[in-house]
């Protein structure tokens, strides 16, 4: 049974992945993750043991150690269970022979079924008949005839693979895919596979084949390697045809080429080297091709003959707990990637990296340059990005034992070089995100927490801390919203107390909770800027996700001030039957000292004047599901005096008997001193609906309320039987949108096993 365990495996995965090879008129980037179960004849069956046969007749022949039972056979061993006619059964070898129908079964439920079933443990060649593999999550694989000889070679005759077993489901409708071929012909020696004639049948119907597939290496970690076909397009490339192979491999090397055809612009070549180490791996990859059409580009970085790229990426695991490894991009201009379809972001990051991470420390020391990406990006544009040189993180919870708490140490290093101002002017509000010249900032923090259970279970949290900080700046920048250059050193007590009274009650089924939230934060410093300028905390939102936080800016570069209340409540029911309502309420109120939200920032220019003011805004969120099917949230910003809505939102679903409706409606007021000059006001709908069989048609509009005109609309129809999901989908945006008056088409396809491979494309075109 071990050998034919060992053998069983590999060749499913590899004819799988090699229906998804042929599907190169479609296929785009693939993600395999192994076609058969982790347990599939993989249990372990160990020397010795009990063996038990049950029979209608049973004949032993003491003088050869034969076994001979024939009638409804039943053998079991270690959790294995096989089951046929006639059965021969050799005790000094293991030797395990059934003639006729039979088949065996596994601990984890897979079953293999055969005729004239030979399986040994010691002998070097085994032979099937009409072999049916059926593992227990329904997939079945099936051959003519399956050959293991001493050449260390193992030869299937017209294999085929089908994730949904015969395909056919309870209506009769042909469901799912498969794969097929002539002959499966795998090196046991080199681990190399050798596939004649693959075929892809979706729905029953052959849709992409090959002549010959040959395949370096048979390993798990060789299937996920496996490099598919892509087809994209665009306006100014014209039609993209990708077609990756792999020139050489190894265990431990890949050489990859990928000759890419673009209708418009001639032919592209790419490169990747591969190359893996026992502790770590690394590639590189270059592209280039010679434009046929330039002006396609006219007036971008990309009005040029040659373009092209290199990048290369490590990763490495020298000793336990670390991970070393760096990521660098080059390229003819900032606009290659994006205009060829390899990279939809608008930057690349350079880096060297060292992270060191166990149960309570995590430690990250990184070397960063960023480069824009666009087609409107030039050289002297790429001054604008910061290079973090070093960029180092440091926190560590260490436990102090029962009773005791615990300590929380943080610490941060961020050194900035910018060649220029990053400055831009939003409707009048000039916004500074980098200056020019070098800024270092170190801050480091130490505090103990601990938790606290009082009479009638009230719950205190305190909170005691110091943070230190130096920053310097070379106040080389001549915007007039700059800095002089200076230093600072400054350390900030911190303590606060969070006070919570939970009150819970429940009448019949129904529970209730009732918890009053009251805070006291008090950091005792002056320094609201304690990083000279702001490099790192540019994003703030005041909701009910951070009303309870001691510190509510995203990074170090600005600290909350003074002495501050947060005060508020929280309020849940329990209806039962997936049915309840959460409502968080509260307010924040500055009390004393120096009020960090209210100190100008042009990084920050206008964000924080929710609690600019003594009394900050209120804020309000309440989520609820009042049936299975329905479920419904919204949360609301009012300002101080209660009169006015700052911002607003809801959402609500419903889903029913594969019926879906969706509503959202958004509303944000002006903020001049933020450059938005009007209000922002939208509601959209979407609906789903079930077609005949496996399809299903979705649609979306969302109206502009403010401008009084459509914002976007959308339309989409898609299938999918558990096995094969593909669909499209049609999105059109209006005047007002942030891409305005676009129109895009999504075509996806999808391969699905039930052991967790996934295969598939998804492009976007653009009419």
């Amino acid at each position: 049974m071990r050998r034919r365990r060992g053998v069983s495996i590999e060749w499913s995965q590899r004819l799988a992945a090699a229906g998804v090879a042929v599907l190169f008129a479609f296929c785009g980037a693939a993600q395999a993750q192994g076609l058969i179960p982790e347990r599939f004849f993989s249990d372990p069956v160990e020397p010795g043991g009990q063996a038990a046969i049950e029979a209608n007749v049973l004949t032993i022949e003491s003088e050869t150690g034969l076994i001979v039972a024939e009638g409804d056979v039943v053998y079991t061993y270690q959790g294995y269970t096989a089951r046929g006619e006639r059965l021969i059964y050799n005790r000094d070898t293991g030797d395990l022979r059934f003639d006729g129908p039979s088949y065996i079964r596994d601990p984890a439920g897979n079953i293999l079924e055969g005729q004239d079933l030979e399986v040994t443990d010691r002998l070097k060649t085994a032979f099937i008949e009409a072999l049916t593999i059926t593992t227990y999550d329904g997939a079945r694989i099936t051959a003519d005839s399956a050959e293991y000889d001493e050449a260390l070679q193992t030869l299937f005759n017209n294999p085929t693979y089908a994730p949904c077993g015969e395909c056919i489901d309870a209506e009769g409708r042909r469901i799912g895919w498969s794969v097929r071929a002539t002959r499966f012909v795998q090196n046991n020696e080199d681990n190399s596979i050798t596939i004649e004639q693959p075929t892809l049948e979706i729905l029953g119907f052959p849709v992409a084949w090959l002549p010959y597939l040959w395949l370096p290496d048979a390993s798990q970690t060789a299937l996920e390697r496996v490099r598919t076909p892509t087809l994209d397009s665009s306006e100014q490339i014209g039609a993209k045809v990708e077609v990756p192979f792999t020139a050489y491999s190894s265990r431990y090397t890949d050489i990859i080429l990928t000759p890419t055809l673009v209708s418009r612009q001639g032919f592209l070549m790419g490169a990747e080297w591969v190359q893996r180490f026992d502790t770590g791996r690394f590639n590189i990859k270059a592209s280039g091709v010679y434009q046929l059409d330039p002006k396609a580009f006219e007036g971008e970085v990309g009005d040029r003959e040659w373009r092209g790229m290199i990048q290369t990426t490590g990763s490495f695991r020298p000793v336990t707990d670390w991970i070393v490894g760096w990521s660098y991009t080059a390229f003819t201009d900032a606009g290659y990637l994006k205009d060829y379809l390899f990279d939809t972001g608008d930057a690349t990051e350079d880096n060297v990296y060292a992270t060191y991470l166990n149960e309570d420390t995590y430690f990250d020391v990184r070397l960063q340059h960023f480069n824009k990406l666009g087609e409107k990006v030039e050289p002297e544009d790429q001054d604008l990005q910061a290079a973090a040189l070093p960029n180092v993180r440091y926190d560590q919870i260490v436990e102090l034992g029962d009773g005791l708490g615990q300590l929380e140490l943080t610490g941060r290093l961020l050194h900035i070089v910018r060649e220029a101002d990053h400055a831009a002017t939003i409707n009048g509000v000039p916004h500074v995100l980098g200056f020019e010249g070098e800024k270092t900032h170190v801050m480091a923090q130490a505090a103990w927490r601990d938790q606290w259970i009082g009479p009638m279970g009230v719950v205190a949290t305190p909170y005691v801390g110091v943070r230190a900080d130096a920053a310097s700046y070379s106040g080389e920048s001549g915007n007039a919203l700059a800095p002089d250059a200076g230093s600072l050193f400054s350390l900030t007590p911190i303590a606060a107390m969070d006070v919570r009274w939970p009150w819970a009650g429940s009448s019949g089924s129904v529970v209730h909770l009732v918890e009053p939230i009251a805070q006291l934060v008090y950091r005792g410093s002056g320094e609201a800027m304690p990083g000279i300028i702001n490099d790192n905390a540019q994003s703030f939102v005041f909701d009910d996700t951070n009303l309870f936080s001691y510190d509510r800016f995203s990074g170090t570069d600005r600290q909350e001030t003074g002495l501050r209340t947060n005060v508020g409540g929280r309020y849940a029911v329990d209806f039962g039957n997936d049915s309840y309502l959460e409502l968080i309420a509260g307010q924040s109120i500055h009390l004393a000292g120096v009020n960090a939200f209210d100190v100008g920032d042009p990084g920050l220019a206008g964000a924080t004047e929710a609690l600019a003011d003594d009394l900050s805004y209120a804020v309000l969120g309440a989520y609820g599901a009042f049936t299975p099917y329905l479920r419904a949230g919204g949360k609301v910003v009012l300002d101080s005096d209660y009169s006015d809505v700052i911002r607003g939102a809801l959402t609500a679903s419903l889903s029913l008997n594969g019926y879906s409706a969706g509503l959202d409606y958004y509303y944000e007021a002006a903020n001049t001193d933020a450059g938005v000059l009007d209000d922002q006001h939208e509601i959209g709908a979407t609906i789903g609906i079930p077609l005949m069989d496996y399809w299903r048609m979705t649609a979306g509009y969302y109206w502009d309320v403010a401008a009084n005109t459509w914002l976007q609309t959308s339309a989409g129809l898609t299938y999918d039987d558990g096995y094969l999901a593909a669909g499209a989908n049609l999105v059109m945006t209006g005047p007002t949108h942030r891409t305005e008056n676009d129109t895009r088409i999504t075509a996806s396809i999808l391969l699905k096993a039930p052991a967790g491979f996934t295969a598939g494309y998804s492009g976007v075109f653009s009419p």
